[in-house]
């Protein structure tokens, strides 16, 4: 018997939203042989992956805040100050993610989200391919999702 009986709630409930998150995690391990594997093992956590850059003065000039989990590199932000852009320092920054991710935990690719008015040409020209496109995300604003392998 199938409950019709729904409540909506705007509240946080940390204990539904964890209990949620453990049932979802086991119905896709059931379903995938690949999440099953890496059950139990050390490739099934995400792992905190940040590269920072400070000025002269101790400043912070530019940093990248991602995390590792499989074989993947996962980029959530990546910033430079107005005063150091155009020197190189993105680049620099993005390039040593991707060299902990790859030499340091075993990653092969590299995912990361951006809109059309932050970046996705400066990754692009550093050999990140779009693979995902979301118009007005949110509205009058595009969302690109893009990867590289990492060689």
């Amino acid at each position: 018997m199938v409950c019709r009986m729904f409540r909506i709630e705007a509240e946080v409930d940390k204990g539904r939203r964890d209990l949620l998150r453990s049932r979802l995690r086991d119905t896709n391990t059931a379903a995938s042989p690949v999440l099953a594997a890496l059950r139990g093992t050390p490739g099934e956590r995400e792992v905190p992956l940040h590269v920072w850059a400070m000025d002269g003065s101790g400043d912070l000039a530019g940093g990248l805040v991602g995390h590792t989990w499989t074989t993947w590199l996962h980029i959530t932000y990546l910033w430079v100050d107005a005063r150091h852009r155009g020197a190189g320092l993105g680049s620099r920054l993005l390039a040593e993610a991707e060299r902990v991710a790859r030499a340091d935990r075993g990653c092969v690719s590299a995912r990361l989200e951006t809109w059309d008015f932050q970046a996705p040409e400066f990754y692009r020209r550093q050999g990140y391919d779009v693979v995902c496109v979301i118009p007005d995300y949110p509205p009058g604003i595009t969302e690109f999702t893009l990867t590289k392998r990492l060689g």
